[in-house]
């Protein structure tokens, strides 16, 4: 494809204001009493990284794919299947 591709994420997942966010957000607010959303909100848990090789990414590497939904089946929006059948690219 001669481009470069990302294989690895890292970073850290969660901490006290992205979980208070993403609880919002999902209108999930009761879950921040299950033990672990509690832990992490009262600062009794360490932040935690996140990170490794992805395996779509090394589907895709090996594969010689363009598309992670040439690796992965997901939901797509009907202007990405459109876009992706109109260059070849089979989603699964």
């Amino acid at each position: 494809m001669n481009r470069a591709v990302e294989i690895s994420s890292m970073g850290i997942r969660v901490d006290e204001k992205s979980l208070k966010e993403q609880l919002s957000k999902a209108n999930c607010e009761s879950r921040a009493q299950l033990p672990f959303h509690k832990m992490l909100l009262e600062g009794q848990l360490p932040l935690t990284m996140g990170g490794g090789i992805g395996q779509s990414r090394i589907c895709m590497l090996m594969l010689n794919k363009v598309h992670i939904g040439e690796v992965q089946a997901a939901v797509w929006s009907n202007e990405m299947i459109d876009a992706c059948e109109a260059r070849g690219v089979h989603l699964l």
